[in-house]
């Protein structure tokens, strides 16, 4: 079943928290899954750097997005002739609203933006209310 698959096919969890903890005691299925999921996201970000032709800012956001540093850096590895200069110690900074994680020098910026959900939620309730 597709709930089978992904992450936790491959690793037999689906919390990002809890693949890391079997990736730091060893596990190498949890590694493997890490691995596939970073080369998934590293395609994609290479794929749309390529259909846009310049890219100002790429941005992380909800689950592990706005909250999983380790992720992140592993993405964005190696991408420096690309315009994308991580700093370590911003990207490992505290989740306490939208921030650049990208040095001053970095070409593209890369951001990490909090979700908020029912915000979200609310807007389009309002604009569907509107319509009525």
């Amino acid at each position: 079943s597709n709930r089978q698959s992904g992450i936790k096919g491959l690793s037999g969890v689906n919390d990002f928290r809890d693949l890391h903890a079997k990736i730091a005691e060893g596990d190498e299925s949890a590694k493997l899954a890490f691995d596939v999921y970073i080369t998934q996201l590293r395609r994609y970000i290479g794929s749309y750097m390529i259909a846009l032709g310049r890219v100002d800012a790429i941005s992380f956001t909800a689950g592990v997005g706005e909250n999983d540093a380790a992720t992140r850096a592993a993405a964005l590895a190696g991408l420096e002739n690309y315009g994308i200069v991580i700093d370590e110690n911003r990207n490992a900074g505290p989740n306490d609203g939208p921030r650049e994680i990208t040095t001053d020098d970095s070409t593209v910026k890369v951001l990490v933006v909090p979700t908020n959900e029912e915000l979200a939620i609310a807007q389009k309730s309002a604009e569907v209310a509107a319509a009525q």
